[in-house]
């Protein structure tokens, strides 16, 4: 049985992801070679602090946990139903918080479009060659919501003195997120983020882009993890890249 899990990690990484999206609720897994690696460098680099931006649910969050990570975990999603269940997911943890409002470039309202399976949802606009891959990206309504500067909100965070994990997740919105936190970023150890190799929102920088300039902020590329791949094609559309100081 053991081998047969060793065999099948990744696989059987993809349907826990898909159970716990549809669900909201967080099953225990084997830990694939990527997680077991992301744990190590967490571990290694004393983070004590996530900031989980682009949180959906909760599945992030939840994740770290079945990872056996016990530091704090803030957690922000602006789209009304997916922030009701990830309240419900985090409700029982003392030591992970979340709040109702998109992380970007500016303070103030915005207007996300909302997809099919919620997790696609973006403040751009898709692409063809998304939706042709996943239909289930597809946007079907918009949502008025709000949206801060991480710079405008880092002090009230209380973050002082804390070696801070910064996830980003925004589909395509990286730029905007980053943008909104060039002081913040000066107290950031560690950051994933999502990068394109062909990009599936309209403005989204591609994956040499985020790199130059995370590179220019002071961090180095340790390490990838597997994201959304073209299943007609087989061709990798995105990853995410982890980033240390």
């Amino acid at each position: 049985m053991n081998n047969f899990i060793y065999k099948n990690k990744s696989f059987l990484l993809k349907v826990k992801r898909f159970f716990n999206a549809t669900t909201g609720i967080e099953i225990t897994k084997y830990p694939t070679d990527e997680l077991a690696r992301r744990i190590a460098l967490i571990q290694h680099n004393q983070i004590d602090m996530i900031l989980d931006i682009g949180a959906n649910i909760g599945q992030f969050g939840g994740e770290m946990r079945n990872l056996v990570y016990k530091g704090k975990i803030i957690s922000f999603e602006p789209m009304k139903e997916a922030f009701g269940k990830l309240s419900k997911n985090a409700s029982s943890d003392a030591d992970w918080s979340v709040h109702n409002y998109s992380i970007g470039e500016r303070n103030g309202e915005t207007t996300i479009n909302i997809s099919k399976n919620s997790v696609s949802s973006s403040l751009l606009e898709n692409l063809p060659q998304l939706t042709e891959s996943a239909p289930e990206a597809t946007f079907i309504e918009k949502e008025v919501i709000q949206i801060r500067k991480l710079d405008s909100v880092f002090e009230e965070l209380q973050l002082a003195n804390k070696n801070i994990y910064l996830k980003i997740d925004t589909q395509g919105y990286e730029e905007m997120v980053l943008m909104g936190a060039e002081e913040s970023l000066k107290s950031v150890k560690g950051i994933q983020i999502e990068m394109s190799f062909i990009p599936s929102y309209r403005g989204t920088l591609t994956f040499e882009e985020i790199k130059n300039r995370l590179n220019d902020k002071g961090f180095t590329l340790v390490a990838i993890e597997n994201g959304f791949y073209d299943k007609k094609t087989g061709m990798q559309l995105e990853v995410d890249g982890i980033f240390y100081r």
